[in-house]
């Protein structure tokens, strides 16, 4: 397995989390929460969009004391993660780094090895790359989700690459043959992670990952497991039903539109305004085009289409999100670290990701 990250000093809201030169285990799933203290225990991290805005954002989240940067992934609609990761490492000085996730189907397995080894040249200790099956990054390009055997079999190839073995993979043999001076020397001991949703995921995970991603706590048996969440911090007297919360909370509940659609268009006939809103779809692309308009603003922002269901979604608006005051979003927190998070990854969308940064940091730090 992968070396887990070491986790040191921070200041701003976030500080209380992680104590100065805090190490987590040397070997095995990575780290810390204790049951006795859970919540203070917990890791806060943050998930960006890879493009022009994310090195500034990045910078705050550091300031504000997160633990992580997590980029995404998704290559029809977010710039190049890499590129941006290397920005992102050149312009701080502690906060960790991360794909979040890595989607193997658009590099080959010795095109990531290699572009781990540069970004241990730029930040050496600071990296962890969670991968997965790539669901809306493998929709928007017309194709199915990737399967768990692949996306399995291309992390135990990565995994020897970087310990600089000699690995099968594609019907060749590979080997990272980098000169001395053109990457570090190897092993490249990194944190490899998987999202993983179902029990099948899970399982594999805990043969070859370091740690595991996933929407929900809950998870038995790992120490470094990362929840992904979504949501927004309501100011005072502010409702769900503001225009600052619909734009902040809408991109991800359309989501649920998006991937019903993926599943059996008609299927989102049964959600508010979905037989309007599939209609509308229909009419905008032909049949073999309409994917590349489904998942336009993926967690970024509500485009004009989709507009016409946020609005319609009430109460419900909220069901792929947390939601409420600061005490009430500091609970929520509580509550997972109870479950068995160790670390949460927030998600901000919308027009003004440095607020939605600043409360969610000022809310549960």
């Amino acid at each position: 397995m992968g070396a887990c990250p070491t986790y040191v000093h921070r200041t701003g809201p976030l500080a209380s989390h992680s104590g100065p030169g805090k190490a987590l285990p040397a070997s095995g799933n990575c780290g810390s929460t204790t049951h006795g203290d859970i919540y203070y225990n917990m890791r806060i991290s943050c998930g960006l969009i890879p493009g022009p805005d994310c090195v500034a954002h990045a910078r705050l989240a550091e300031e504000l004391g997160y633990e992580r940067v997590w980029l995404a992934d998704s290559i029809a609609i977010y710039e190049d993660i890499f590129i941006w990761l290397g920005q992102i490492a050149r312009e701080t000085e502690r906060i960790g780094l991360g794909t979040g996730v890595l989607v193997p189907h658009t590099r080959h397995v010795m095109t990531t090895a290699s572009a781990i080894a540069t970004m241990e040249e730029l930040a050496p200790g600071r990296m962890a790359y969670a991968f997965g099956t790539g669901a809306s990054a493998r929709w928007i390009i017309g194709k199915k989700p990737l399967t768990l055997k692949y996306v399995r079999n291309y992390i135990v190839a990565l995994r020897g690459l970087l310990r600089g073995e000699v690995v099968e993979y594609d019907g060749a043999k590979l080997q990272m043959i980098h000169r001395p001076g053109l990457a570090p020397a190897r092993p490249i001991d990194v944190p490899l992670l998987l999202s993983a949703a179902g029990p099948k995921g899970q399982a594999i995970a805990k043969e070859i990952a370091d740690g595991l991603m996933s929407l929900s706590g809950g998870v038995p048996d790992w120490d470094w497991h990362i929840q992904l969440v979504s949501g927004t911090v309501l100011a005072e007297g502010e409702t769900i039903e503001s225009d600052r919360v619909k734009s902040s909370i809408g991109p991800w509940y359309t989501v649920v539109y998006h991937g019903m659609w993926e599943g059996d268009p008609t299927s989102v006939d049964m959600l508010p305004l979905g037989a309007q809103w599939r209609a509308a779809i229909e009419k905008e692309r032909p049949e073999d085009e309409r994917h590349l308009c489904v998942h336009e603003g993926h967690v970024t922002e509500v485009t004009k289409r989709d507009r016409a269901i946020v609005d319609a979604a009430g109460e419900n608006l909220s069901m792929m999100s947390w939601v409420g005051d600061a005490d009430a979003v500091r609970s929520m927190a509580d509550a997972a670290g109870k479950d068995g998070v160790s670390e949460i990854m927030y998600w901000p969308a919308g027009p003004d990701i440095a607020r939605e940064l600043r409360a969610f940091a000022e809310s549960v730090g």
